[in-house]
């Protein structure tokens, strides 16, 4: 193909026009500031999806945690950290503002509880020592509910957590007495759970504590189980002696609480979710409170009851048969008398009737019981202690005294205490001896000692008389010759004949010496003689002597006690 001629003077040809054309894609200027966007974008997105929920927490103190530094744990396991702290818009409490984990939001729901675990001695022993090397964290717990965001932090590290099987139940108390958080519960003596808290119930005048029984012992609660006290010691003191009763050393300082279910006939519901159990003082007042009828009885006594208290026992027979639920002091203003009113609980299911006698009421039965000598008296139930019981117990002998003024309360009579008794017979002995002439006595006792000596001195000035010793000799220098022949009989074979004549001549002869003997006996017997005389006058001062010491003796045998007291006792007149 040809090309056209050009024209040999360029310069004197017209330019041709430029032709613009449009670009379809933009430029590579511009991909560098959309790739930066992209990728900032994507760290954002990365960032806030990664990131977990913020959550605030509330406790009463900031003790030992730091922002930047505090850890939130969950079973162990870093979940977040505390990023800054602050005081709440009335000063009262510290707010902790955290970051938490993206897989801890399942964790934030309302019911997590959020406690400080730090080191902590107390009388159970030291915990938490691995905080002193690793610091203070928060320890959490999850709830169920929605998702929260702001929580409440716990005063106190729970005892046990909601992982630990078991079950929950709440104890209704009138003192908190030894019993703590962390306190033990028994079963048979075995440890099966422990105190969760306590507070003070809507009355104001009752506790509740939280308990929890650990799986499988929760089992064992249902509906007819007993709690009762444990803490400390048990001691009483009863006719087998002092009595010490303990369920462990750790009750001791710690105290506790046990339990048992009882096994009855009707089957008991294990569904405990709504009960609310009693806590008895201890396992006595169980018993105690297993009699739930009671009627209402009231005592006059004049004299002392000091050593009765609320509570005493009354007793019939030995037996408890109810208790004193009252004493007060009444002044009578008409005649300027005091009189102290005791009001006693008797509890009639304590006595089993026998037989198929008519039902009647306790008040009835009471009253026949009266009629036939039943009488309250106040007895001394401890030595060592002096407290004082009433006692029930059947006194025919003794009028029926009533003060008759409470018609709404029906009335027991009394009678005095063996105390009261014994006191008034002492007064009336000591009155009986102001009577008595001591030295009346003591004067005729010493009398009758004379006597008797000077009787003694007469029968040994007898005796040494010439004539009577000669006498006694005589007879028996008889005695021993007619002795001597009679052996001599009872050896020799000779005729008894040989030697009749000289025993009779012996025999006579003693004879007479016994007849003067006599008679000089005799003569010393005579109603006129001196001997006789002080014989008899011994003997009318050994009568009188004798009236006496009766009299003594007879005193003494009322009242022993006037050898020690004597005729003026202390306090006396």
């Amino acid at each position: 193909m040809m090309k056209p001629p050009q024209d040999e003077h360029p310069e004197n040809e017209i330019a041709p026009l430029p032709v613009v054309q449009k670009r379809s894609l933009p430029s590579l200027v511009w991909l560098i500031p959309l790739v930066t966007v992209l990728i900032g974008g994507w760290l954002v997105f990365k960032t806030l999806n990664e990131q977990g929920p913020r959550i605030t927490i509330t406790f009463s103190t900031a003790e030992g945690i730091e922002a930047g530094k505090t850890k939130i744990r969950f079973k162990e396991i870093e979940v977040g950290i505390v990023e800054a702290v602050h005081f709440s818009g009335d000063l009262s409490h510290v707010v902790l503002e955290a970051a938490m984990a993206k897989e801890s939001e399942p964790l934030l729901r309302r019911g997590t509880r959020f406690w400080v675990v730090k080191p902590h001695l107390s009388l159970y022993g030291v915990s938490n020592l691995g905080t002193l090397v690793s610091g203070v964290y928060i320890d959490m717990e999850p709830g169920q509910g929605a998702f929260q965001r702001n929580f409440e932090g716990e005063k106190y590290q729970p005892v046990v957590k909601s992982d630990v099987p078991g079950t929950e139940f709440t104890l209704l108390a009138k003192t908190l007495g030894s019993i703590d958080i962390g306190s033990p519960l028994y079963y048979r003596g075995i440890p099966v759970g422990e105190v969760l808290g306590w507070e003070l119930a809507n009355d104001r005048k009752s506790i509740l504590i939280h308990a929890f029984v650990k799986s499988p012992y929760d089992e064992l609660v249902q509906s007819n189980t007993r709690f009762w006290n444990v803490s400390g010691l048990d001691v009483s003191v009863d006719s087998g002696g002092l009595r010490l009763r303990t369920e462990s050393v750790r009750t001791i300082l710690f105290g506790g609480i046990a339990f048992e279910t009882p096994e009855t006939l009707k089957p008991a519901d294990k569904d405990i979710a709504d009960l609310v159990f009693t806590l008895h003082e201890n396992y006595q007042s169980i018993k105690e409170q297993a009699f739930t009828r009671k009627i209402t009885f009231i005592l006059f006594f004049d004299g002392s009851v000091r050593g009765l208290n609320v509570g005493a026992p009354v007793e019939f027979k030995g037996i408890k048969v109810g208790s004193v639920i009252d004493v007060r002091l009444e002044y009578d203003s008409r005649d300027s008398s005091f009189r102290i009113p005791v009001l006693i609980e008797i509890e009639p299911e304590r006595v089993i009737e026998k037989g198929d006698s008519p039902i009647v009421s306790p008040y009835q039965t009471l009253q026949t019981l009266v009629e036939r000598g039943l009488r309250a008296q106040l007895q001394s139930g401890s030595l060592l202690t002096g407290q004082l019981f009433v006692e029930l117990d059947m006194h025919p002998d003794t009028p029926v005294e009533l003060v008759g003024d409470r018609e709404e309360i029906p009335e027991l009579p009394t009678i005095p205490s063996n105390l009261e008794q014994m006191a008034t017979s002492v007064k009336s002995i000591l009155a009986d001896l102001e009577t008595v002439d001591i030295e009346r006595i003591g004067s005729e006792l010493l009398e009758t000692l004379q006597a008797a000596n000077r009787f003694a001195s007469g029968a040994d000035e007898l005796i040494r008389r010439p004539e009577l010793r000669q006498s006694v000799e005589d007879l028996q220098s008889a005695i021993s010759a007619f002795r001597s022949i009679l052996q001599k009989v009872d050896q020799q074979v000779e005729p008894v004949t040989v030697h009749l004549d000289d025993a009779l001549g012996a025999g006579q002869q003693a004879l007479v010496k016994a007849q003067e003997t006599m008679k000089l006996i005799d003569d010393v017997l005579q109603p006129d003689s001196p001997l006789q005389y002080r014989f008899v006058e011994l003997s009318e001062e050994l009568a009188e002597t004798a009236r006496s010491i009766r009299a003594l003796v007879d005193l003494l045998e009322r009242n022993p006690n006037s050898l020690i007291f004597g005729k003026n006792p202390p306090g006396g007149p």
